[in-house]
């Protein structure tokens, strides 16, 4: 059973710290706060905010990220995690590189929420927002909204069973 799950981007601010929050909220909804989410970026600035477009996103969706602040993977993070999320693959290869030995439990975030099913998207990866306009932060939240409810909703299916 998953206890623990770390998601990975580039500068833990934006695209993982909308996924932890929606993570917190959607696990939340299904009685599962036991499941610790954190977010880490592989390039990032430690203690650098979210940016102000994420904020604004993740409080339409009534989750509150202005407290955030950024911090660097490490290897003891990758190694406490039972689950590994990324957005691209330039963050799956820098896990793997850190923790070779984490490659069972480190996917793409889309990839494994349409993992086994037919209606999959063509393309994985959740671009970076960063820099661009307040509509393509609602895009992407969007995108790892859909994945997160789809893993959630898996996970909660088969530990029903």
């Amino acid at each position: 059973m998953i206890k623990s799950i770390l998601i990975v981007c580039t500068g833990n601010s934006c695209r993982s710290v909308m996924a932890e929050g929606l993570f917190g909220k959607i696990l939340k909804s299904y009685g599962r706060e036991d499941v610790k989410v954190i977010s880490a970026g592989i390039g990032t600035m430690r203690g650098m905010m979210a940016s102000p477009n994420t904020i604004e996103a993740m409080k339409k969706e009534g989750i509150d990220v202005s407290d955030h602040r950024a911090q660097l993977i490490t290897e003891d993070m990758i190694k406490a995690a039972d689950l590994v999320l990324g957005m691209e693959l330039i963050h799956i290869n820098t896990v793997l590189n850190m923790v070779p030995e984490a490659k069972d439990k480190t996917h793409l975030l889309v990839e494994y929420a349409y993992e086994g099913q037919e209606d999959k998207p063509k393309d994985f990866t959740v671009s970076d927002p960063i820099g661009k306009p307040k509509e393509v932060y609602e895009s992407v939240l969007m995108t790892i909204k859909d994945a997160i409810e789809r893993l959630v909703k898996k996970y909660a299916n088969r530990n029903r069973r």
